[in-house]
């Protein structure tokens, strides 16, 4: 792994914060697995942080949005 990027936007309409991570690598192999535990892991640590005001909050639609290259080529989530 070359590096990760995370970055987190909260939108104050929704009440929510959206966490993207952003993961590159000069290997054959694709780095999907980690992108994903990051964006876990920093949706529990929000979560963490957050829970003494409001216990309510739910965690959800972690999903790949897209990846170039690996063997099995280029994916694009459409929305």
């Amino acid at each position: 792994m070359d590096g990760i990027n995370l970055e987190l936007s909260l939108d104050e309409a929704r009440k929510s914060v959206e966490i993207r991570a952003t993961v590159s690598c000069d290997g054959r192999t694709g780095v999907e697995m980690e992108a994903l535990t990051a964006v876990s892991i920093a949706a529990l640590t929000v979560y963490d942080m957050c829970k003494a005001v409001q216990k309510d909050m739910v965690i959800t639609d972690i999903r790949l949005l897209s990846k170039t290259g690996g063997v099995h080529g280029d994916y694009f989530r459409e929305e």
